[in-house]
């Protein structure tokens, strides 16, 4: 069996990640796979990238410009939705031609407009298409945060300039992905149960079947190791709780940073001993802005692109704080479990799947960050922190091992191949 992979970018953001790793794990599984992405950047010789990297460039900069224009020159929600109007042919690829099953993951930003999705649909073969944020079942928002409009046709849309209307870009984009998806051979998989039974529920998927199937991760290479030899190489202190956050942005709001700080300071003000006990360790892109705004010493570190340079911040940190307001299935929760560390997070999205409460780490009540602050002293506490970390590890082994997803996901393709 052959299968094409289809994603934006070969290593920004979660999705890159998580496609690549399914790469490797259907490879090391049987079946001969390739990802095709904008911009090849590795040696990787089961990745491709298009033939043309500027006109993927051209589709781009139009789309963004369309966006910026329809909201009245602001760059307010500009990368928040897609209406995808531009994008690339890629059914004349020599990849896509030889291809049993096409893979879809993030295609947006200029990849992939659904007039290219139309094509890839019109060709006959069956498309199975992973869902990593909410976009392919709405009209034009990656995640509809409290909006329900998407549950019977997007219009007035909230991250449109003035609301939107009847007829504005997410009412147009929802019709013509009905249109799209309409009688063709195609299955999508979410990778947690919460995004699975939100795209259940959409119109857009209608007569299509929706699974669940969670990322791979190599749990051979994510794995625990020597914290105080880490954090000596990195420069962190040995004698101090380190908690980590990580996100592509730190300042984006959707990953609640501004609960972390509220809850560090609770802390603070509750448990003075934590102001020279513990210490954040802020990796991503503006980390150096959350100087200041917390009660305990930062350690910003700009954004970290491989795996190997994470995982020495996952072994050498103490928890994973993750406040995000809106998730999937997140990459660092499973990388970090795979290190041994208990995680942190809200009671949303995917996470309630990935963290069980007070095993291996703690849920706290959404957007509460007096739980928050909770769920980090108790994850933290001496008397169950060991047990918390095994949990964490065994987690990992058990529900994300490479050969168990490949073997989900090669079930989705027989299936399809067989209708």
């Amino acid at each position: 069996m052959r299968v094409l992979l289809v994603n934006t970018s070969e290593h920004t953001g979660g999705a890159s990640v998580a496609a690549g790793r399914l790469l490797d794990a259907l490879n090391g599984n049987g079946v001969k796979a390739k990802m095709l992405v904008t911009r090849k950047t590795s040696d990787r010789p089961t990745v491709v990238g298009l033939p043309a990297a500027w006109r993927y460039q051209a589709s781009f900069y139009a789309e963004r410009l369309a966006i910026w224009t329809a909201n009245g020159f602001r760059r307010d929600h500009l990368f928040d939705v897609d209406p995808a109007w531009t994008g690339v042919d890629i059914t004349r690829l020599p990849e896509f031609r030889e291809a049993d099953v096409i893979h879809l993951h993030w295609i947006n930003q200029g990849m992939l407009s659904l007039g290219s999705v139309r094509r890839i649909l019109r060709t006959g073969k069956p498309v199975v298409w992973t869902l990593h944020d909410m976009w392919p079942f709405t009209g034009v928002c990656h995640y509809a945060r409290e909006c329900k409009k998407w549950l019977t046709g997007c219009h007035h849309c909230e991250l449109l300039l003035h609301g939107g209307g009847t007829h504005d870009m997410s009412a147009t984009t929802f019709r013509r992905k009905a249109t799209t998806y309409a009688g063709a051979r195609l299955s999508f998989v979410a990778c947690s149960h919460w995004l699975a039974g939100l795209a259940a529920a959409s119109p857009l998927t209608a007569g299509h079947d929706v699974a669940s199937i969670p990322n791979p991760i190599c749990t051979r290479r994510f794995r625990p190791g020597d914290k105080t030899a880490l954090r000596r190489r990195l420069g962190l202190p040995v004698d101090r709780k380190l908690i980590l956050f990580v996100a592509y942005k730190v300042t984006s709001p959707l990953k609640g940073v501004g609960y972390l700080c509220e809850a560090l300071g609770r802390l603070a003000a509750s448990h003075p001993e934590v102001r020279d006990s513990w210490q954040l360790v802020a990796v991503g892109r503006e980390a150096d802005s959350l100087a200041g705004r917390v009660p305990v010493p930062v350690t910003a570190v700009d954004y970290v692109s491989t795996e190997a340079g994470m995982m020495d911040y996952y072994r050498a940190a103490d928890v994973l704080a993750m406040p995000s307001l809106h998730d999937n299935l997140p990459n660092t929760i499973a990388e970090a479990m795979a290190c041994g560390m208990p995680c942190v997070g809200f009671d949303v999205g995917g996470l309630p799947q990935m963290i069980d409460h007070r095993q291996n780490g703690y849920l706290a009540a959404y957007r509460d960050s007096e739980d928050f602050a909770r769920g980090l002293l108790d994850t933290l506490h001496p008397v169950h922190y060991a047990e918390r970390q095994a949990a964490a590890r065994r987690k990992a082994e058990h529900t994300y091992s490479e050969s168990a997803v490949a073997g989900a996901y090669i079930d989705v393709y027989e299936k399809l191949l067989n209708t």
